[in-house]
């Protein structure tokens, strides 16, 4: 007789799938046999790490509340291409069948790395999906590329139709960012300018749905000060345990100030306030990307400065609805590497930080990928490693798992 006994992580199957890779860089074995009497005991590496499924690149992964794993990810040209949709069970081995998301073939752009697909959990566990559409994408709206939106239906087999959320505020470039909470609220950002207009005078609009999807309201802007936005930057969005809308984004204050920014808003995205987090002079737009996660209250962000990857706390358990913004302190994520881009962050249940970066990427090239694991009180632990395998315009991604590890998608 032959088992595997996965009861020391609901997610321990995944050590038995054939997919994961341990931090040494070296495949794990696909299955742990045991004696009659004798059952074994899978052990998931401290960080594991998964290939994005079907040979897809740019995974984004999210968790609902029974702890499904829900994962997008790019397939096709990078001009023109598809993004699609699995998800596991935690006592499940392997992905559901892929679904696609854009109903409308090569409607989706990989290109830049920056312009890829988000994903986020709503009300009633819904799988909420943007993405920056193509050039003559459907349906179309004002000033070119569309922003396009889709949510699974409720019986999971398929995905509404897309929608265009722009109506007026188009001339996008960089990707546009989603984030939900449980009452219904879905907030979609993105920055834009009209044709011929310079970074400066890019602008971050917002448009919000009230009833997990089905309709959104008219975009405006929220961007309080007048940046600019970095044409060529993805945005990041979260909406924390308290109900507050976090958004990054780049600016491009006289086109060389591109420094990072937070969009703070406790009123369901009605009023916003604005703080710089790390401010960076360049003269060329760094197509970088963000990151927020959050634990016990805090919310913490992750983003590049000259190449490399800082981290900071941006609220704390004392934050009350009239304080201001709590600005984090820049932290650097440790050692050096070459080129450092494209962070990724998450807690796990015991308050431990996974950061994780890309390292060697640019254009239309590969690259590696490092990470760092802190412990509750933000100290870097002997735990990280890097490993190759950073595809073309490739993203990472990742979830913690219930018995306290992660897993890094890439």
């Amino acid at each position: 007789m032959r088992q595997v006994n996965l009861t020391r992580s609901r997610f321990a199957a995944w050590a038995v799938a054939g997919f994961v890779i341990g931090s040494s860089g070296c495949a794990a074995q696909t299955e742990a046999v045991a004696q009659d009497d004798a059952p074994a005991q899978v052990e998931a590496p401290r960080v594991a790490l998964l290939k994005t499924p079907d040979g897809g690149i740019q995974p984004q992964a999210a968790l609902d509340s029974k702890g499904v794993l829900h994962l997008i990810y790019y397939k096709g040209k990078p001009m023109a291409g598809d993004v699609f949709y699995v998800r596991r069970k935690p006592d499940e081995a392997a992905f559901s069948a892929p679904l696609r998301v854009n109903d409308r073939p090569d409607s989706a752009i990989a290109m830049g790395t920056i312009r890829g697909a988000q994903i986020t959990i709503g009300q009633n566990d819904r799988v909420h999906v943007v993405w920056n559409g193509t050039n003559g994408a459907e349906p179309q709206g004002a000033g070119g590329n569309p922003i396009l939106y889709s949510h699974l239906n409720d019986t999971s087999t398929a995905f509404a139709p897309q929608r265009n959320l722009i109506t007026w505020a188009g001339g996008i470039d960089g990707g546009a960012a989603i984030a939900a909470d449980a009452k219904g609220h879905v907030y979609v950002a993105w920055h834009a300018a009209p044709a011929g207009q310079e970074d400066a005078a890019r602008v971050v609009y917002l448009t919000r749905s009230n009833d997990n999807g089905d309709t959104f309201e008219r975009e405006k802007k929220i961007n309080v000060q007048p940046t600019g936005a970095c044409a060529c930057c993805q945005m990041r969005a979260l909406v924390d345990a308290k109900g507050t809308l976090h958004i990054l984004y780049r600016a491009a204050g006289d086109n060389v100030n591109r420094d990072s920014m937070l969009l703070t808003s406790r009123d369901a995205g009605r009023s916003f306030q604005s703080a710089t987090l790390h401010k960076w002079k360049i003269a060329a737009c760094p197509m970088s990307s963000y990151a927020l996660t959050e634990s016990d209250e805090t919310v913490r962000a992750a983003w590049e400065t000259n190449e490399q990857i800082f981290h900071g706390a941006i609220q704390s358990e004392a934050a009350v609805q009239a304080a201001p913004m709590k600005i984090p302190t820049p932290v650097a994520a440790p050692g050096n590497g070459d080129n450092r881009k494209h962070p990724v962050a998450v807690f796990n249940v015991g308050g431990e930080l996974l950061l994780a970066w890309t390292e060697s990427t640019g254009w239309n090239k590969g690259g590696s990928l490092a990470w760092q694991v802190y412990d509750k009180e933000g100290r870097p632990t002997p735990e990280k490693g890097r490993a190759e395998g950073v595809p073309v315009w490739g993203l990472l991604s990742a979830i913690a798992r219930p018995d306290g590890g992660f897993v890094l998608i890439h």
